[in-house]
């Protein structure tokens, strides 16, 4: 539950080792992760079901010796309260602050926060916790720092996120990364044990019964889990809508503009980029989000852009505040013409400008005369509709390496 802008959005960016305080959406350090993201595009079709909800499954020796007592019964309590796979609560735990015992004060410290203002034990944004923090131990409190409060509001965030009818689809509204989805999976799948109720017979690889809430699929190597790049900027838990569309492109969902479909079979970074933009559409325009766009109350043409690449872990958010990157500073940036999935057009005649097509879906703040979708008279970052290209001006034509 990052959030959607580091600030914007609402959890934390999943913690690998060193702890990736949600700076962008999905990171591809390497050309291997990549493919992980292949869960990502899974998460509009459905997981595969595990069988079973909280009373389905017991706990593994594994788990019983590895997960502290209060946490382990926590996990199972607000499982049962919503119908979840206790696991997939355990394995997030472990990813965002390893059970309450990360030294990372932001985990356990009240009131302290990392660098994208994320905290507590599953590592909420502020923004998510005002929308799905609940009172886990009935004291009247709900207090990001406090585990039952924090572990039931992470339930009661996959739940309303798509769980337990689809966990990938919702553990991925958690944190949008491929690898965070398969790495929570992983630790669900050791945490694991046997069935506990003698009526659920179907194996971990079997469709459960349409009363028994489905699982995500355990990985296919559970003893060889995959290895994640941390970057500084990985996120998680966006407040902006998931949705998913076979093929390549992106386009709009027919019941609102504000929300581009993401294309399934389009890499991790181009996809991290389409949610980026999901997450700007409410915003207007304006200078706020320089130099720093995570957070920002009014976007321009270059902080759209500018948090576009940092979302996606394409530029460094440090990068980004330290250049302050104008509409002019893109004519020459990247690599020139257009890319496979992502292509930027900057000008500066007649007046600086930039926008970008992600996936064959424009994001730009500029719409007079060049918008004739349901955004054409809203200003701000919002997807625009155009059978072409605007010709008002001439553009420099460049795309992200490798995109």
């Amino acid at each position: 539950m990052s959030t959607r802008t580091l600030t914007r959005p609402g959890v934390s960016a999943g913690r690998l080792g060193a702890k990736l305080v949600g700076a962008t959406i999905v990171v591809a350090g390497a050309v291997g992760l990549f493919s992980l993201m292949v869960v990502a595009a899974l998460a509009g079709v459905g997981g595969v079901s595990l069988g079973g909800g909280t009373d389905s499954f017991g706990a593994s020796a594994r788990a019983e010796a590895e997960i502290p007592a209060q946490y382990l019964s926590l996990y199972q309590q607000a499982a049962q309260r919503y119908g979840l796979d206790w696991s997939i609560l355990a394995g997030i735990g472990k990813v965002e602050c390893d059970h309450g015992r990360d030294p990372d004060p932001s985990c356990t410290k009240e009131g302290a926060t990392n660098s994208a203002g994320a905290g507590g034990p599953a590592q909420f944004l502020a923004s998510t916790w005002r929308r799905y923090g609940v009172d886990g131990n009935g004291d009247g409190a709900i207090d990001r720092w406090n585990p039952a409060d924090a572990i039931f509001s992470m339930a009661n965030y996959l739940h309303a996120s798509g769980a337990p009818g689809d966990y990938r689809k919702a553990i991925f509204a958690y944190n949008h990364a491929g690898w965070y989805v398969q790495e929570v999976e992983h630790w669900a799948s050791l945490y694991r044990g046997s069935s506990s109720s003698p009526s659920s017979s179907s194996s971990p690889s079997s469709p459960s019964s349409p009363s028994s809430p489905s699982s995500p699929s355990s990985p296919s190597s559970p003893s060889s889990p995959s290895s994640p790049v941390p970057s500084e900027a990985t996120a998680t838990g966006s407040t902006a809508p998931v949705e998913f569309i076979a093929g390549e492109r992106a386009v709009l969902s027919p019941s609102d503009g504000h929300v581009a479909l993401i294309p399934s079979e389009a890499p991790g970074v181009a996809q991290a980029m389409v949610m980026a933009g999901n997450e700007l559409q409410d915003l207007p325009y304006g200078s706020a989000g320089h130099p720093d766009p995570r957070g920002a109350t009014s976007e321009d043409c270059s902080s759209t852009l500018n948090y576009v690449l940092y979302r996606s872990g394409v530029r460094p958010i440090d990068e980004i505040v330290r250049d302050n990157p104008l509409a002019q500073n893109y004519v020459n940036w990247g690599d020139p013409g257009p890319g496979r999935w992502v292509t930027i057009y900057a000008t500066t005649a007649p007046t600086d400008h930039v926008f970008v097509v992600i996936a064959g879906l424009r994001l730009d703040t500029s719409h007079h005369g060049t918008d004739t979708g349901p955004n054409r008279d809203e200003d701000g970052p919002r997807w625009r509709i155009l059978d072409h290209i605007p010709t008002w001006a001439h553009w420099s034509v460049r795309h992200p390496p490798g995109l």
